[in-house]
């Protein structure tokens, strides 16, 4: 049990201290048979957090330069989300919070329409769910994990061989979506995954304020298996989500993984996190960077070199560049989106309203979308 007193950004860890894989420097090399990885895909999970991190920089300088209304930055959680979502299978579905651009990258979603959310010109974003098997943004909290069930259990009752995966952060875990939906996998046997970024911080909430019990042991009171593992190692995240989506989708048992990171950046560009973090616990989380750590295990063990990590970084500035560029070519909705997708027949109200808006942006120099007018 975790002792009140301990320092904000202290996580509190199972007996063994969380599951990790890489080694550190001197450490004899793991036994890899267990991931299933081949050197390629070792290689190709970095390139996908390098993508992520120069993505999510860039999309926070969008928002200073008033692209976008907020953004959420993800940067010290790349192993976390990259490892996790790298870990299902294609068939499998993932139910994002508000944080989750690596894991959309890994699903190949658009972050141009991905990040329309956060440009305020749809909610949710304007990508294809269903498509990528990635359910659109979502803001309240905790509320992602309800859809995370129902979607598992119609699965479930449909003889589907698949499983959810759900994001949620640390101060989720005191919300009553997330009781409700462990209750109900566990009473139902549901094919999910319950993925818990600890990123020690619930906006200014500090964890010691959040919970007593260590969040993995949460999953005991439910009857299902909880796991805490580095977040900031990308192999052992890996193992632990292969590991929990296997048993979720062939014996119908849900797990909760209980990633331990931390948030780098502030809990979105309107937070000043410098008003309640301590500068030295932000300097001890850099110094355990996910990608640093990764690349410099890979450059180790022979499995990158220095060609292979510049054709990288290459990569990665032109993917966000495409990304800045498009954003800003961004435009407007139309106007008329306002009015639809409520009533087959418009009130004669809303009517009239919808007319007095189309005539507006008329004069705005916006002209209407004719087509889908009721």
């Amino acid at each position: 049990m975790m002792d009140p007193s301990t320092h904000p950004g202290t996580a509190p860890e199972a007996p063994q201290g969380p599951l990790r894989v890489i080694p550190a420097e001197g450490e004899p090399e793991p036994d890899l048979s267990a991931l299933g990885l081949k050197d390629e895909e070792l290689r190709e999970l970095y390139r996908l957090m390098a993508l992520t991190r120069r993505a999510d920089l860039e999309a926070t300088a969008l928002q200073r330069q008033g692209e976008l209304a907020v953004y959420p930055p993800l940067i010290g959680q790349e192993a976390s989300q990259i490892g996790s979502a790298f870990a299902l299978e294609e068939s499998d579905w993932i139910f994002p919070s508000y944080r989750e651009l690596g894991a959309a990258v890994v699903r190949g979603v658009d972050l141009v329409e991905y990040l329309h959310f956060y440009r305020a010109t749809w909610h949710g974003g304007t990508y294809d769910a269903n498509a990528h098997r990635f359910g659109m943004v979502s803001v309240p909290v905790g509320s992602q994990i309800l859809h995370a069930v129902g979607y598992a259990m119609g699965a479930k009752l449909d003889g589907a061989s698949v499983c959810t995966m759900v994001y949620f952060g640390d101060g989720a875990t005191s919300e009553g979506d997330f009781h409700e939906g462990c209750n109900f996998a566990a009473v139902f046997r549901s094919p999910v995954v319950f993925f818990c970024q600890n990123n020690q911080w619930a906006i200014s909430v500090p964890l010691s304020a959040q919970t007593i019990s260590p969040i993995w042991r949460k999953a005991e009171a439910y009857g299902f298996p909880g796991v805490q593992v580095d977040g900031n190692d990308v192999l052992a995240v890996y193992r632990a989500t292969r590991e929990a989506a296997s048993r979720a989708r062939e014996e119908g048992v849900p797990t909760l993984i209980e990633s331990v990171t931390y948030r780098i950046g502030p809990h979105s560009t309107a937070d000043d996190a410098t008003r309640y973090r301590p500068r030295e616990e932000v300097e001890h989380w850099k110094a355990l960077d996910p990608l640093d750590r990764y690349k410099a295990w890979l450059a180790r063990s022979d499995r990158g070199d220095q060609a292979f990590f510049d054709q990288v970084e290459e990569e990665a500035r032109a993917f966000a560049g495409r990304m800045r560029a498009g954003v800003i070519a961004s435009a407007p909705r139309p106007v008329e989106e306002l009015f639809e997708w409520v009533y087959a027949d418009l009130p004669e109200s809303l009517r009239r309203q919808r007319d007095e808006a189309l005539e507006a942006a008329r004069r705005n120099g916006h002209a209407p979308r004719e087509a889908g007018r009721a």
